[in-house]
Parts: structure tokens; C-alpha cells; sequence
């Protein structure tokens, strides 16, 4: 038996490590996401009770968090082919690690946005791109599987993280709590990236989908040929793809950041707290389900649209209820909530179709960034509406129509955005 005819043959025998790397990505998204993402909320009110800093100096730091991290996930192709997938999310790791323990320890001001600058930059690792890059070579016709649940890690980490953080600050102390999350972040991250995040299907013998060994996978792309340089922010189909997904994510963190204290008077905090839980659980379940059962010849874009669409029905159920219709509510905490997870994992499937297999890191990468500098704004911007725009005398307490109304305008313009880049014809480098 020549050398090539065993090597084949070993790697008939061994299972499909695919899924292992998706595996992989979901426990790291629980710990980045429920660290990166879900933490920074959390230590707001911390960082305000122990130093008395104002609410709106330390809601400008969770701003930096994001907008930073931005600028770096803008930047994670080109770290990625530098340095190497594993070598970047453990950086992250420690970033995010030495960030929020200078969260906690921080005594002035601009050593907080300092902290924040660090721990935007670790997030970055381990963000939506950075999971992308992660599942996305063992994958062509099952990514939209393999994505969704990787992604659902993000959710899983906000549901038992979130409550994690609390639950330790107020045993060990923010200083304590920061330095026993560290260890764990970096631990985690640092092993799956030795295990899963250094081998490629080509070294393991392996090919896309689990199939035979140098079988040709099903192709995809049906878009753009490569955009080199410039030629991707000319193109109508990208800045469509990046205009509608940071339009949709802005309406629905600005929502979310608000949902529950808009819950409390109907629910009271026990019942708002299970209420934003089925919200989270929706969104798996919306998500799960999408990528198990996506058709390969189904349209992404109309999809994506369709499930703005099914977000503006929840928004318009929330303000029918006028902060007190139960069902009304709980309606539209399912709608909701069931197109939380696809708003941010149909962009990658979007960019898998649409753009060459070469520029589809770098076009996710940069609709993340561009997503994320937009929703770093939208908590503070909803409380504004909010705030300008109360409701009228006599109203229930948690009724907010000016604030749903503002979403669900802008996801219905966030699907119009991306019907209309659907009917552009595509040519590299199409100007606008």
C-alpha cells in the first residue's frame, strides 16, 4: 500500500472534524460573547456604585468597548492571514482578560476608557467575524447549520452569563469576580484554540462537509468575483449587505437594552427577567431552525428582509399593548425575539453567495465592524427617544410607543435596503 493510498485511507476512518471545530466556536462564543458582550452592561452599574462615577461617563466607556472593538474587527482578515486564527483569539483572550480587570480596578476616568479600548480590542477575537473564520473552511453547502450553531453560543452566553457576572461581583467584589472570569476566558479560549482552531480540512486530510477526501465541494457563490482594495466599498450588493444589517442591529440592541425595565410594571422584575429569557430563547430557536432547514437555492436576501419584517410585527405588537396587554406583550417578545440570532448569522450566509470565496472573511469582517460602530450608539440613542417622546398622561409606565415606533421603522428600511441591493445587477467593482 503506497503512502497516499494509507493516508486516504486513515482519513476515511477518521470521523468528520468539522463539527468538532463548530463545537469549539459555540463554547468559545458562550465565553467571549457572554464576557465581551454581555458583561460590559453589567459592570456599568458596578463601576458606578463603587465609584460614583455618572451613569452617562460610564455608559460612555461601554460605547468605547464597542467602538474599538469595531475598528478591530474591521481589521481581523488581515490579522487573521498575518498571524493565524489561533494566535489572534488568544490574544483576545488575554486583552479581554486585562481589560475588565482594569475595569475594576480603575480610580480615574481615562483609565476606565483605557480598560475599555483593551477589552473592545479582546472581543474583537472572539466576535461574530472571528466565528465565521473559525467554522467557515470546513463548511460550504451545511454552513448555514454550522453557523447557527456556532452563534447560538452568543445567546447561550448571555442567558448564563449575564447572571454569572452578578452572582460573583456580589460574592468576590468586581476586582475578585474580574480576575476568577480572566482566568477562565483565557483558559478556555487558549485550549480550543490549540485543539481545534490550528488545523485546516487540507492538513487533517479532510474536505469540506465531511465529504471523501479531494471531492470537489458543491459550489455556492454565485456573485461577485474577487473586489480587490476599494473596489468592494464601490460595490452596491456590499454597502446594501452593510447598510441594512447595521440599520437592523441598531433598531434591535436599542430595543433590547430597553426591553426590560419597559417589562417591569406588566411583569414585575421576576416576570420581566423569564420575559427577556423567552426572548433569548426564541432567538435560538429562530436561528437553529433557519440554518438546519435553509434550502441551498433559497434567496438570503429575502429571507434576511423576512425576518426584519417579522421583528417589525413584534415591535408593532409591543406598542399595541400599550405597557399592559399581557398576550400583546408576550406576542411581541416572540416575534421579536425569534429574529434576534438571524439578524446578526444571515450576513455571512449573504456574503457566502453573494462575494468570491476570497473576499467573504473580509466583506463579514467589515459588515461586523460597520454593524457594531452602528449599535454602540443605539442604547443611548432609544433612551433619547425615550426620554424626548413619553408617553402621553396617564399612560401605563412601561408603555414607550415613540421607542417601538423608531424600530420598527428602521427595520422596515433595513429589509427595503436589502430587497433593493437583491435587484441591482451584479459587476465587480459596480460603482454606485
Amino acid at each position: 500500500m503506497t503512502s497516499t493510498t494509507a493516508h486516504n485511507a486513515r482519513s476515511r476512518e477518521q470521523p468528520f472534524f468539522g463539527w468538532h471545530v463548530a463545537t469549539a466556536a459555540f463554547v468559545m462564543a458562550v465565553v467571549g460573547w457572554g464576557v465581551g458582550f454581555y458583561g460590559p452592561p453589567v459592570f456599568l452599574h458596578a463601576v458606578q456604585e463603587a465609584r460614583g462615577w455618572s451613569i452617562s461617563l460610564v455608559s460612555a466607556a461601554v460605547t468605547v468597548h464597542f467602538l474599538f472593538g469595531a475598528t478591530i474587527v474591521a481589521n481581523l482578515a488581515n490579522l487573521h492571514r498575518r498571524f493565524g486564527v489561533p494566535t489572534v483569539a488568544r490574544a483576545g483572550a488575554i486583552m479581554m482578560a486585562v481589560g475588565f480587570f482594569g475595569w475594576a480596578m480603575a480610580r480615574e476616568p481615562w483609565q476606565l476608557f483605557a480598560a475599555a479600548m483593551l477589552s473592545g480590542s479582546g472581543w474583537a477575537g472572539t466576535s461574530t467575524a472571528a466565528i465565521n473564520a473559525i467554522v467557515s473552511p470546513w463548511f460550504v453547502r451545511r454552513r448555514p447549520a454550522a453557523l447557527s450553531f456556532a452563534y447560538n453560543g452568543a445567546s447561550v452566553g448571555g442567558v448564563l452569563m449575564a447572571p454569572l457576572w452578578v452572582a460573583l461581583i456580589g460574592w468576590l467584589g468586581f476586582p475578585g469576580a474580574a480576575v476568577l472570569m480572566g482566568v477562565v476566558t483565557v483558559t478556555v479560549i487558549w485550549l480550543l484554540a490549540v485543539r481545534y482552531f490550528t488545523a485546516s480540512p487540507a492538513q487533517m486530510g479532510q474536505a469540506p462537509d465531511g465529504d471523501r477526501a479531494g471531492a470537489q465541494a458543491a459550489a455556492v457563490h454565485t456573485g461577485e468575483p474577487m473586489l480587490p482594495g476599494r473596489a468592494l466599498f464601490r460595490n452596491f450588493r456590499f454597502v446594501t449587505l452593510a447598510g441594512a444589517s447595521s440599520l437592523g442591529l441598531f433598531a434591535q440592541i436599542g430595543l433590547i437594552a430597553h426591553l426590560f425595565s419597559l417589562l417591569v410594571p406588566a411583569f414585575g422584575a421576576t416576570g420581566a427577567g423569564a420575559a427577556t429569557g423567552l426572548a433569548t430563547g426564541c432567538a435560538i430557536a429562530g436561528r437553529s431552525l433557519l440554518g438546519w432547514l435553509l434550502p441551498p437555492r433559497a434567496d438570503r436576501r429575502l429571507l434576511a428582509a423576512a425576518n426584519y419584517l417579522m421583528q417589525v410585527f413584534g415591535s408593532l405588537a409591543l406598542l399595541a399593548a400599550g405597557g399592559a396587554n399581557v398576550p400583546l406583550l408576550i406576542a411581541g417578545i416572540v416575534l421579536f425575539g425569534a429574529g434576534i440570532g438571524n439578524a446578526a448569522s444571515i450576513p455571512p450566509l449573504i456574503a457566502q453567495v453573494e462575494f468570491s470565496p476570497t473576499d467573504t472573511a473580509r466583506v463579514v469582517a467589515l459588515v461586523t465592524a460597520f454593524s457594531q460602530g452602528s449599535y454602540a450608539f443605539a442604547p443611548v440613542v432609544f433612551g433619547t427617544v425615550r426620554d424626548l417622546l413619553p408617553p402621553a398622561a396617564g399612560a401605563p409606565e412601561g408603555a414607550a410607543p415613540a421607542l417601538f415606533i423608531a424600530a420598527a421603522i428602521a427595520q422596515l428600511i433595513a429589509a427595503a435596503i436589502l430587497v433593493v441591493g437583491r435587484q441591482r445587477p451584479a459587476r465587480a467593482g459596480q460603482r454606485l
